[in-house]
């Protein structure tokens, strides 16, 4: 009987850390555990490492499970009681690791929306007039104005990045050719238009997107100053703005057709040739109705 007492202070003294491999030797005054069912060389295992290997299991959790990696024993983990500071702390950590997404979303939401909000009433006024446009908003429905206001930087982006003139520019040349009345106010309205390949999609490039977010958002300022200048005998502000919208509208459908047209013309006067001799000259005119006639010298 008096044999196993020297044998269990012999394995005492062969034990070693599983984490850090360390033995009695390299450390006398570490506190050594056993906190599952393993048995052997594994069994025992430093407090201290075995603290630290629990925390970087958990992550920051302090309720998750942690198991033994040899017996897969789950360790019972017991913290130390905690006072009513440090557990209303807790607890308040806990509520706004929760919380946190959800408020960042909603923070950035409204700063949006009020930033959308307040440039649609910078609008108003810039477009009718300052004095008009407070007396227009103040008489307004709050309502209205909470709903309408942000809807103004919306429609800018989306009339920029919808080509909405040359939807209006085909339907015009698809349906005015059914009344006589717009054949003799605006000759040759019903030619057919040539075909052209779709362009790029303007959202494709960054470059792009950026140039049409900033260039909507700038275009009310634009107009109103643009105004003054050129249409300082109209005493209406809003009238003034409006001139210019529909000029730019104007030059931008009279550059399309401008563009198409000289896509068409190339691509059908591009074909004369003429031999190495120049004995021949062929030239190909592509009168109103679309027939080519061919003269050769």
């Amino acid at each position: 009987m008096a044999e196993p007492g020297p044998v269990v202070a012999q394995q005492n003294l062969d034990r070693s850390c599983w984490v850090c491999f360390a033995t009695d030797e390299d450390d006398r005054t570490a506190e050594w555990v056993r906190p599952c069912r393993c048995r052997g060389s594994t069994k025992w295992v430093h407090q201290a490492c075995l603290q630290r290997w629990v925390d970087e299991k958990q992550r920051g959790n302090s309720t998750a499970r942690v198991a033994c990696p040899q017996c897969n024993a789950e360790y019972l983990i017991v913290f130390p009681k905690l006072g009513p500071i440090v557990y209303v702390l807790d607890l308040a950590d806990r509520l706004i690791s929760k919380a946190g997404p959800f408020a960042a979303a909603g923070i950035m939401v409204g700063s949006i929306y009020w930033t959308a909000v307040t440039y649609g009433a910078v609008t108003v006024m810039q477009v009718v007039g300052h004095k008009e446009g407070l007396d227009v908003m103040e008489r307004a429905d709050p309502l209205f104005l909470l709903i309408g206001l942000p809807t103004i930087p919306v429609m800018l982006i989306l009339g920029k990045m919808i080509r909405w003139e040359d939807y209006v520019l085909r339907l015009w040349r698809k349906y005015s050719n059914k009344l006589q009345i717009f054949n003799s106010i605006f000759p040759g309205i019903g030619c057919p238009v040539p075909r052209i390949p779709a362009e790029a999609s303007p959202l494709a490039d960054h470059v792009s997107a950026t140039r049409i977010l900033c260039g909507a958002l700038v275009f009310p300022t634009i107009a109103t100053i643009v105004g003054k200048l050129m249409f300082s005998s109209v005493n209406s502000n809003l009238q003034r703005t409006i001139l210019v919208g529909a000029n730019r509208a104007t030059d931008a459908n009279g550059a399309t057709d401008a563009n198409r047209a000289t896509d068409a013309n190339g691509a059908t006067d591009a074909n004369g040739a003429t031999d190495a001799n120049g004995a021949a000259d062929v030239n190909r005119v592509t009168d109103a109705n679309g027939a080519a006639d061919v003269n050769s010298d």
